[in-house]
């Protein structure tokens, strides 16, 4: 079992930054690859970010790359999500999620997620 809970969001101005936390329970979360996920109102949920069980490969969407950074640490149990020069379209709720399957830009392929934090940009 794995829970994860999401902090870190809130309301910024466009071209400011952002750092969201994951924190993380369970003994199989240092085995587990993590990934960021964000839903706009009346959007689907889309895949942000995703870093491996070292953390040593990530990888971003199209739409943030060069501007958001995934990380994680594992003696923390954490996973982070820094956000820089962010946009008004970054506007969304973001989710924290754990990684069953190989498919890392698959929503379908993680089993745990957290229950969201709330970014908004204002422009």
């Amino acid at each position: 079992q794995v829970q994860l809970v999401e902090s870190g969001g809130g309301l910024v101005q466009a071209g400011g930054s952002l750092s969201l936390s994951c924190a993380a329970s369970g003994r199989t979360f240092s085995r587990r690859a993590m990934g960021w996920f964000r839903q706009a109102p009346g959007k689907e949920r889309e895949f942000v970010a995703a870093i491996n069980w070292s953390g040593g490969s990530t990888y971003y969407a199209d739409s943030v790359k060069g501007r958001f950074t995934i990380s994680r640490d594992i003696a923390k149990n954490t996973v982070y999500l820094e956000m820089n020069s962010l946009k008004p379209e970054d506007t969304a709720d973001y989710y924290c999620a754990a990684r069953r399957g190989s498919r890392r830009y698959i929503k379908g392929e993680y089993d745990y997620w957290g229950q969201g934090t709330q970014v908004t940009v204002s422009s």
